[in-house]
């Protein structure tokens, strides 16, 4: 089943102790559908301005992802400078120019409307909800946010949140949400507003799901190459995301599945400059790094 992402796309100046890059590709709508990209068909909706490469648009195309939605405006692509310290688990922003992204109205082709799996990626929850308009019946409906919208349009997030199947956040963004230490009760709080699951990112150290009273949870793989740690949280929803649109399967087992693959996608995607790694990556290395987080979370029976 195919695959829309309404977010960002976006030009990033990164710098980690590794090194620097300017003008890589980036922007939540396109980490997410890159990753997305290996298991099912994929469509972005969102805005570029006429500074964006023809190069990032022909790779973009070349992974098979549609971008009949995303529109070309006179202006500056939206842009992020970013830079990491030895703790690649928080970024500091350097500067932000929203460019075209300010009067950003989503436009939906009505051949992409009635899209089965749809994602709210990283972007002001009225622009999320704008995009809902056009969306007709979604089999699975999901979003992701930050911690400046939680801050600055928290209501109006949460009405988007009524609104969908469900929710990725950080464990950060989990308790700010909700005002509550405890994240299993930050969880069972978000569910209650009407998500049928929760996936937690917890960086370097795995990732949470929560379904009802159910609790899964998926190892952080321990890497000796990590470079860049920018989207990673896209590619985690954009890989969890296109497994479930290419299996069709919403039962928990499968979420479980789902929250693995989104690892896999996510550990890849640090490992060089924005996507950089991703454009490299074969399936044959996915599945292996599949089985490794298997081998990392599986034991036997304890015995006492």
């Amino acid at each position: 089943m195919s695959l829309l992402v309404v977010g960002t796309v976006a030009l990033d100046d990164l710098k980690t102790p590794f090194g620097e890059r300017a003008n890589v590709l980036g922007g939540s709508a396109t980490h997410f559908a890159i990753a997305a990209s290996f298991f099912t068909d994929v469509a972005i909706s969102g805005v570029i301005g006429e500074d964006f490469p023809e190069e990032h648009q022909t790779y973009l195309r070349s992974r098979g992802i549609n971008l009949d939605a995303v529109e070309k405006k006179n202006g500056k692509t939206f842009h992020w400078k970013g830079e990491y310290g030895f703790d690649l688990n928080t970024a500091i922003t350097r500067g932000t120019e929203l460019g075209v992204l300010e009067a950003f109205h989503p436009r939906v082709p009505a051949t992409l409307q009635a899209t089965p799996f749809v994602f709210l990626a990283n972007v002001a929850p009225g622009v999320q909800n704008e995009f809902l308009t056009q969306i007709r019946q979604p089999k699975f409906l999901a979003l992701d946010s930050m911690n400046l919208w939680i801050k600055n349009c928290k209501e109006e997030l949460i009405q988007v949140i009524r609104k969908v199947d469900a929710v990725f956040l950080n464990e950060g963004e989990t308790r700010q949400l909700t005002e509550e230490p405890i994240l299993a009760k930050a969880a069972r709080k978000i569910l209650s507003w009407g998500p049928k699951a929760l996936f937690v990112k917890q960086g370097e150290y795995g990732a949470l799901l929560f379904q009802g009273s159910r609790v899964f949870s998926a190892p952080g793989l321990p890497l000796e190459s990590v470079f860049d740690p920018t989207g990673a949280g896209d590619s985690f929803a954009g890989g969890a995301m296109g497994y479930l649109a290419r299996t069709g399967d919403l039962s928990f087992e499968n979420l479980q599945k789902a929250v693995i693959v989104g690892s896999v996608m996510a550990s890849f995607n640090v490992e060089d400059f924005g996507p950089d790694r991703l454009r490299t990556v074969s399936l044959a290395e996915i599945r292996k790094r599949a089985g490794d987080f298997r081998e990392l979370a599986h034991f036997e029976e304890v015995v006492l």
